[in-house]
């Protein structure tokens, strides 16, 4: 089994159709979080989630396909998948939660947010990916979600890639903030290098400028409170590009900009993101 080395942390919510996995700490009002791109929840266990479990229940989702969630058919649509986290929430008793969204998953809290307003307490958004853009995801994904690379090279990757290029990878994204001590061992890297999960973030990424290019124009009804945070130095998803146009067109969104950081915020900057999030709880009436 290519995960048997990292066991779930969590519990299962039976859904129509599969099973989605659960981390849940703490107690309070609820806060959901949403891992991005070939993620899963263990991004926020290894030091978020324990760094709010006494003013909050935290649960954090594995999304459909990724971690130990079952794959629900491959949605590519961040609107499904919202719609699949929100059932599983409601189903673990978090009816109008606050959510949180790293990268790609801020898409899929905004999808969340669009989709039912009324089911969503408040938005703390990490270097989100919010608008459509111009330019190429480079050759890494166009390779890897073609035919030949979803069936010939992902395969190949995933069973043969050293620990050492994922560490690459990894400093890649947290760049230029360092990869914590022991991140990738918790992350696990089973988990990462599943070809299952390699081809289908490969899909969502590269369908994904279609759907926010849709979902965008929506974007301005949204009253709830929304914090985002974004660092000047992240090169995987623009400041300029996203979270800037973001808070110019909803007038119930701050951005905070974080000179000098990278994409991985909640790690580079975990005290910043905690305070964000009781910005959003406050703003919301949900925490004093």
């Amino acid at each position: 089994m290519a995960h048997a080395d990292t066991l779930p942390e969590g519990a299962f919510v039976e859904l129509q159709g599969g099973r989605i996995h659960a981390v849940v700490r703490g107690s309070g009002p609820d806060l959901v979080m949403i891992h991005g791109a070939n993620g899963n929840a263990r991004d926020f266990s290894f030091d978020l989630m324990d760094r709010m479990s006494g003013e909050f229940r935290v649960i954090a989702f594995d999304r459909p396909g990724f971690g130990f969630s079952d794959d629900f058919g491959g949605p590519t649509s961040p609107i499904v998948q919202a719609d699949l986290l929100r059932q599983a929430a409601m189903l673990l008793g978090a009816e109008r939660p606050l959510v949180l969204g790293h990268s790609y998953g801020g898409a899929v809290a905004l999808a969340w947010a669009l989709r039912m307003p009324q089911d969503v307490a408040g938005l703390t958004l990490l270097a989100p990916v919010t608008h459509p853009w111009e330019e190429s995801l480079g050759l890494w994904y166009q390779i890897s979600a073609s035919w030949l690379g979803q069936y010939l090279v992902l395969p190949l990757v995933a069973a043969l890639a050293p620990r050492s290029a994922v560490e690459n990878t990894l400093a890649g994204v947290f760049s230029p903030d360092p990869v914590p001590d022991g991140y990738l061992d918790h992350f696990g890297l089973s988990l990462t290098m599943r070809h299952a999960q390699l081809a289908l973030n490969a899909r969502q990424v590269n369908s994904l400028n279609g759907y926010v290019a849709a979902m965008a124009p929506g974007y301005p009804a949204l009253t709830m409170p929304i914090e985002v945070l974004h660092g000047t130095a992240d090169e995987t998803v623009l400041l300029d590009i996203h979270s800037a146009k973001l808070a110019a067109e909803v007038e119930s969104a701050s951005l905070t900009v974080l000179e000098g950081t990278g994409h991985m915020p909640h790690h580079a900057q975990p005290e910043t993101t905690a305070d964000a999030i009781r910005r959003t709880a406050r703003r919301a009436g949900v925490l004093r």
